[in-house]
């Protein structure tokens, strides 16, 4: 289902998340519950996939997530703003040690001035210590829909890599 490269980074990010004995949420949107799927490929990712939310409308966003409506409105959907709010969320509600979320535009429609085909805010939120910490990024990706589903899902474990514990 998945290419090698890409079952190879979800293999490198079991590893990382079992090395640290973390539990991982999902809060898709663009990616449709691919990010989960991608990492639930591997056998014994229940050692460190705890769960995923597809929220792909703004009322899930609100109700499972606890995005702000605010948020929504001020921002949009497809924003940084909602990509944190998407990873704590995440993270709140399943009690995980690390989360990640996808928001984006995937295309073929969709575009908005300021927010081509292609953009995707992606968000990591992560207990360390006593805190939590966030990132978030925003890309743009070329290609059709396919192309940007699989880049978000290569830049969201290439993120969760690049964490380091008690640092943001």
């Amino acid at each position: 289902m998945f290419n090698a490269a890409l079952q190879d980074l979800s293999q490198q990010a079991g590893q990382f998340l079992l090395q640290r004995r973390w539990m991982l949420t999902t809060a898709e949107s663009c990616t449709g519950g691919l990010l989960a799927g991608l990492l639930t490929e591997i056998a014994g990712s229940s050692a460190y996939v705890d769960r995923g939310f597809v929220t792909y409308s703004n009322d899930a966003k609100i109700a499972l997530l606890g995005v702000q409506a605010s948020t929504l409105r001020e921002a949009g959907a497809v924003s940084e703003a909602c990509a944190r709010e998407m990873a704590l969320g995440a993270l709140r509600v399943a009690g995980a040690h690390a989360a990640i979320s996808t928001t984006g535009i995937a295309g073929p429609g969709g575009a908005t001035p300021g927010k081509p085909v292609g953009m995707v805010c992606i968000g990591w939120a992560w207990r360390a210590e006593d805190t939590v910490r966030t990132k978030v990024e925003t890309f743009l990706f070329d290609g059709d829909r396919q192309a940007v589903r699989l880049a978000t899902l290569q830049a969201a474990l290439h993120g969760l890599l690049a964490v380091e514990d008690g640092a943001p």
